[in-house]
């Protein structure tokens, strides 16, 4: 288990400057944390250079960009993008004339997945397929990057890469009672894990969340020794999630959601910066608060711990800049409804017995329950009905705010090498926003 270390300062090292490399290992879709990266190296006026994980064609078979995808990523990037497909994962992968692992279980339904069984010396060959695949892969595309990057210069790469689950068309309604399911829809998250299905999912979630940033490092040591050989510095970052301190009774105190299924695999993506970090490798996993984004709303009840961040703002010295977010919160809620009512709220639940049960940092990621669904997605719930309109939560402004934190918080804490591990917190989420709106 890895310690809690809490990013505590606002870190100014300023490392990276114009003529500097900026590496997005990960292909950008819309707006989430990796922004508030790109954004910072914008500003140091940095080269910005992304990798794509490629495209499948109809026959599932993996490609590289078309002219017209590539210059649309890249329009999006705002840099230049090595056309080599690193698509993560292994779901996908077999050898010669086998089936992939969602071929295997194409047929699963939702009466009986948790008996469906596979073969897992086949599954083996599939990910020992795509293991090689990425790791040529990424090989190649280092090859590229190295002659982007002038002796002299610094390189920053950001992990990005994360997800993993296997296109199975019953697993949405298996998730949607896991994540979503309370009462007669319920369905325990332990049931998931205990399946084959389930350890399936673990095995990619590793290959896609976490092994993919240790393919990085090793691909890209060739580029570290020249860089460093030449007086330059390289760094690495990785966004991670381990739960968050916020606002609780008056104390930061940490919590979590769950079920967090990839939370197995966050943790081996810690391990992963920690050997890294031992070897001399300065790589830090940052673990970002939650927020909601496309990937996160099938977890209901991820947003609710967002809510605290308004009382954080307050707490951190803000000023008029605060009140604003107080007042901009408060104008998407119903007539009637007091944004005050609703942190009030959102403190019974996190001091509820059951949600107060779940602060268990060390038993980490805990397995769902019914009484638990019932508190959180009741809440969750609750909360969204508050809203004129469920497009324009709180939740969605609030997100924003610490996404645009998030990013001078990596970006100079990376450059101060802090350690391997880090969170942010409410605390230091709220230092930063109102640092950048005094």
């Amino acid at each position: 288990m890895t310690e809690l270390t809490s990013l505590r300062h606002i870190p100014h090292a300023n490392l990276f400057r114009k003529g500097d490399v900026f590496v997005l290992f990960g292909e950008l879709f819309g707006r989430g944390y990796a922004n508030g990266l790109i954004d910072e190296a914008r500003k140091a006026g940095m080269t910005i250079v992304g990798i794509t994980v490629g495209r499948r064609d109809d026959n599932n078979a993996l490609r590289a960009l078309n002219e017209e995808e590539l210059a649309e990523a890249e329009a999006k990037l705002g840099g230049r993008i090595i056309n080599v497909p690193l698509m993560a994962g292994f779901d996908l992968d077999a050898p010669e004339g086998e089936q992939n692992p969602t071929e295997m279980l194409a047929g699963l339904t939702l009466k009986g997945w948790q008996d469906e069984k596979l073969d897992w010396a086949a599954v083996e060959r599939c990910r020992e397929v795509g293991v090689r695949r990425f790791a040529a892969s990424a090989a190649q595309a280092m090859a590229e990057i190295d002659k982007l990057i002038p002796d002299g210069s610094n390189v920053f790469f950001a992990h990005t890469m994360a997800g993993g689950i296997p296109k199975i068309k019953a697993f949405l309604a298996i998730a949607n009672r896991i994540y979503k399911g309370r009462g007669e829809r319920f369905m325990s998250s332990r049931e998931l894990l205990d399946s084959d299905l389930g350890k399936l999912i673990l095995m990619n979630f590793d290959e896609v969340t976490a092994n993919t940033l240790q393919h990085l490092i090793t691909a890209s040591a060739a580029i570290r020794d020249r860089i460093t050989a030449k007086g330059g510095q390289v760094r690495y970052t990785a966004y991670g999630y381990h739960g968050s301190e916020i606002l609780i009774d008056g104390k930061y105190q940490w919590q979590t959601y769950t079920n967090y299924t990839q939370g197995y695999a966050k943790m081996r993506l810690e391990s992963v910066a920690q050997a890294a970090w031992a070897q001399g490798v300065s790589a830090t996993v940052f673990n970002c608060p939650e927020i909601r984004t496309n990937s996160s709303d099938i977890f209901a009840g991820v947003e609710l711990s967002l809510f605290p961040l308004l009382a954080a703002l307050k707490r951190e010295g803000g000023g008029a800049w605060a009140e604003q977010q107080w007042a901009t919160c408060q104008e998407l809620l119903n007539d009637g409804v007091s944004l005050q009512s609703l942190i009030d709220q959102i403190e019974a639940y996190n001091n509820d017995p059951v949600s107060a049960s779940f602060r268990n940092f060390e038993a980490w990621p805990m397995d769902n329950t019914p009484p638990l669904a019932e508190v959180m997605i009741g809440t969750s719930d609750e909360m969204t009905k508050l809203h004129k309109d469920r497009k324009a939560l709180i939740t969605d402004h609030l997100s924003a705010l610490v996404l645009e934190s998030a990013g001078p918080l990596m970006f100079h804490g990376a450059a101060e090498k802090i350690a391997p591990v880090v969170w942010l917190n409410h605390d230091i989420i709220a230092k930063q926003l109102n640092l950048l709106h005094p």
